[in-house]
């Protein structure tokens, strides 16, 4: 009688390693983060490092957890929640972090211990976290990873869209999601435009330009039906927070002429956090930006939320085609900011209705 063990497949069988990494490398939990850099580190048993230096936005780094906080999990290059264990050794980028309802953080200046600020892959010193926020997931870098030269690995070296400086000569119509805050509806808005159109027999593009670096939004607009998708990581930016200005602009142009080569009949795009930020503000307000849109969708939180949004994008003379997003989870708050805008106030479910959603790009390819 043959034993288990002879009846099954060898274990290089069933899982067959895919690339020739470092052991040590193969035996960490690679981030979505950095994603694309992976394959750019040598092959052989011994994994190298780069000569240590002052930790840059970007730097691609290995780390060993240290303990667990608020993020026990660490999402993988596939979308895959891997639980993290102290101990563990995880691949991850430096990077500066902007988020209202969870941390706010920035480069270490060293490269002692710091914290895990987003699940994405992103490392980083916490500065301030919103009240009741659990404390940080502790890590301590080993060193950054290098390449064939010796030298360290940014998540910029492996990314297959480049940072254009002006937008392309040709592009399809590019609708706009920003909203008033975090969570306020931003991504559901988005997916359910494209779902929209979508189902309108139309092909979407869309593309994710600013934010912190997660895959859980990209994935919600590839579900919705978009094609292709892209986000900043795959521009060379782990998040937007605090990235000068003209390489904000340029990533969106990347981003868009890497969507418009495919030929969508449209792009959407989304734009992250709230027009209070920095660099959302400068990015909408830009002139080259704002003549490659022909509208946009304000997703908000409440009735009051909506009048200012709508006011503001005016101001930098954008076209608003819609109120949308959290508000809009209330049927009585729904009604509170269609008396005060004058511009239609739409559910995210009505957004994934053709006739809607069409209307809608109409809309804005009217006011472009």
């Amino acid at each position: 009688m043959t034993s288990f063990a002879e009846r099954v497949a060898p274990a290089a069988e069933l899982f067959p390693v895919e690339a020739p990494w470092p052991r040590r490398l193969g035996a960490a939990k690679t981030s979505y983060i950095t994603r694309h850099v992976i394959d750019l580190v040598p092959s052989g048993d011994e994994l190298m490092l780069a000569p240590a230096t002052i930790p840059a936005a970007g730097d691609v780094i290995l780390a060993r957890v240290e303990s667990i906080g608020a993020h026990d999990w660490i999402e993988r290059p596939d979308g895959r929640k891997a639980r993290l264990f102290a101990g563990d050794e995880i691949i991850v980028a430096y990077g500066a972090r902007y988020a209202t309802d969870a941390y706010e953080a920035v480069v270490p200046d060293d490269l002692g211990p710091c914290d895990l600020v987003a699940a994405g892959g992103m490392a980083g010193r916490v500065v301030g976290a919103y009240a009741g926020f659990a404390a940080p997931t502790r890590i301590v870098p080993i060193g950054q990873l290098a390449g064939p030269d010796g030298r360290g690995l940014t998540v910029r070296s492996g990314a297959p869209i480049p940072l254009l400086p002006a937008p392309p000569t040709l592009h399809p119509p590019v609708i706009a999601v920003v909203g008033a805050s975090m969570n306020a509806g931003k991504t559901t808005s988005a997916a359910s435009l494209v779902r929209g159109i979508t189902r309108s027999g139309r092909r979407v593009g869309a593309a994710k330009v600013t934010g912190t670096g997660a895959g859980n939004d990209r994935w919600h607009l590839v579900d919705a039906g978009g094609a292709p998708v892209l986000d900043f990581t795959d521009a060379g930016f782990p998040s937007t927070h605090l990235v000068a200005p003209d390489d904000l602009v340029a990533t969106y142009f990347g981003l868009l002429s890497a969507v418009a080569a495919a030929e969508p009949d449209m792009v959407v795009i989304e734009i992250a956090d709230g027009v209070a930020h920095v660099e959302t503000a400068r990015l909408l307000a830009d002139p080259a930006v704002q003549s490659t849109l022909s509208g946009v969708l304000f997703a908000a939180g409440d009735a009051l939320g909506a009048l200012s949004g709508v006011n503001l994008l005016r101001s930098w003379h954008l076209h608003v085609a819609a109120v949308t997003g959290k508000v809009t989870s209330s049927p009585l708050a729904a009604r509170e900011a269609a008396a005060l805008v004058d511009v239609p106030v739409v559910t995210t479910h009505e957004l994934m209705e053709p006739s809607v959603a069409a209307a809608l790009v109409a809309l804005g390819s009217e006011a472009a």
